[in-house]
């Protein structure tokens, strides 16, 4: 495959910028002071068609700044609305990001360029159209996080800082991302178009998604039938990924759903770092309405909301009975995940219990059930010191005992060797994932101008069942003073 060499290069077709007017606003970049390049993504880069080793870095600041233009592109600011924390809010945009345009990959596929912190908008409302570094580092190393575990995310190519300040927790650097995915269309735009009434716009939308994600259901029967059921089977998968690895969204509003069932929009997310159902990553949700045991109720709550404004377009029993699906394909989708993780590979009737059982030793002890799973995956009968290895994170050893001999019997049931079993195990169990100290970390060197921790942990985040000897120490038990991190909405 041959790349691109430089910026100008990458062939721009901007089909959004096409759509009728009053669903977006042209809006120029606002340039930030001394803008600077902080960290560059290659494997996006080469999604994109780039060649990492071409791409000047003065340059890739001067164009997402705005110092210089873009050729090819069309920076725009989308309309949508949406559901945030339950009541519907009319009055949502791109209020701080702007759509630069779309670019045609290597193979031919449509990514959109998207850049966070862009300035004001005509949607900004009081705010300034700026994101701060801190917010900015934690969506970088979120979205790699992500992808390095296998869960659909978007991901970005570049993170940029620069010397300017705005009003945050303080005053903080503003920086900016330049956010790559196939998709920004989020529940909240048909939202938009249902509750004004605007039912032809919101035909059109639906169609316009058909054509440029789900093609092949162009000359179904029901086409947007049939792309609601494709939204609900790609959420419900997502959601049971996030469940799998303790990954909690934080803001499950529905202007932060993608259409194409992405990880979309990082705000106040946590990995967590022990097993609490009721766990809150952003502590501005006082009614606890985004805690990590009610993710799969929400996603389908939004799924619903989504459904509301399709009625114009599709038969309430046919909506209906696709929000019937979610709840069995999530739980498949969860248990098939788990089963992998456990280094099962056939199916038996007791694996949910097995599972269900795991998840309360969890839930009861507290248990850091990241490590946990990385240690089951180098354990086997008969041998003490992986079976002490397991024990040393439990403060109930013996409920942990009575679960391994189940466990034994089960995978006596297996055809894989224990080799074969622990490699698989390896393969889906993170030695490291992104715990919210390690991103502090990284954030507080930034801040004194210091980003090479920040560049060296991408690839641990890339690769995280690798060993990373350097960085081991992220893959023990976080410090003490991690528990006192507290994120909010504006993180």
């Amino acid at each position: 495959m041959s790349y691109l060499k430089s910026l100008e290069g990458l062939v721009f077709d901007n089909s959004y910028a096409r759509l009728p007017p009053h669903w977006f606003v042209p809006t120029a970049i606002r340039p930030l002071k001394r803008l600077h390049l902080i960290s560059f993504n290659p494997p996006v880069a080469r999604q994109l068609g780039l060649d990492p080793c071409g791409v000047s870095p003065t340059e890739l600041a001067r164009v997402c700044g705005g110092e210089i233009d873009w050729p090819g592109s069309e920076p725009l600011a989308m309309k949508y609305a949406g559901h945030q924390f339950g009541s519907y809010n009319p009055e949502l945009g791109d209020g701080r990001g702007l759509l630069l345009g779309e670019v045609i990959g290597p193979a031919g596929e449509r990514l959109d360029l998207y850049l966070k912190g862009a300035g004001k908008t005509a949607f900004s409302r009081f705010g300034d159209g700026r994101a701060v570094l801190r917010s900015s580092i934690r969506e970088y190393l979120a979205s790699e996080a992500m992808a390095g575990l296998g869960i659909p995310t978007t991901r970005a190519l570049c993170l940029l800082g620069s010397e300017e300040y705005t009003l945050r927790e303080g005053m903080e650097p503003c920086a900016m991302l330049l956010r790559v995915t196939s998709s920004h269309i989020r529940f909240g735009h048909f939202e938009h178009f249902y509750y004004r009434g605007q039912h032809e716009d919101l035909r059109r939308l639906a169609h316009y998604c058909i054509d440029r994600y789900y093609p092949q259901l162009a000359l179904a029967e029901q086409p947007v039938a049939e792309m609601f059921a494709e939204v609900v089977r790609r959420s419900a998968e997502l959601v049971a990924l996030w469940q799998a690895y303790g990954f909690v969204h934080g803001v499950l509003n529905t202007d932060n759903m993608s259409i194409i069932g992405e990880t979309f929009d990082y705000g106040p997310f946590t990995f967590m770092d022990h097993y609490e159902p009721d766990h809150l990553a952003n502590k501005n949700d006082h009614a606890g309405r985004y805690a990590f045991s009610r993710q799969p109720s929400i996603v389908l709550w939004n799924l619903a909301a989504l459904a509301q404004a399709l009625l114009p377009l599709v038969e309430r029993a046919r909506l209906e009975a696709e929000l019937d699906r979610f709840e069995p394909l999530y739980a498949a989708a969860q248990l098939n995940r788990m089963r992998a993780r456990l280094g099962l590979q056939t199916t038996r009737p007791e694996d949910a219990d097995l599972i269900a059982r795991l998840e309360a030793i969890w839930t009861e002890q507290r248990i850091d059930h990241t490590r946990f799973m990385r240690r089951l995956s180098q354990w086997q009968p008969g041998d003490a010191r992986s079976r002490d290895a397991l024990l040393a994170l439990s403060a109930q050893p013996e409920a942990v005992v009575a679960w391994l001999r189940r466990y034994q019997l089960r995978l006596e049931q297996e055809a894989a060797s224990t080799p074969i079993r622990q490699a698989q195990m390896r393969s889906v169990n993170p030695r490291f994932i992104l715990r919210n100290y390690m991103a502090e970390e990284v954030i507080r060197e930034a801040h004194q101008g210091d980003y090479r921790p920040l560049n060296a942990l991408l690839p641990v985040l890339r690769h995280p069942g690798d060993q990373h000897d350097r960085f081991s120490g992220y893959a023990e038990a976080p410090p003490e003073w991690a528990e006192a991190i507290h994120l909010t909405c504006s993180s």
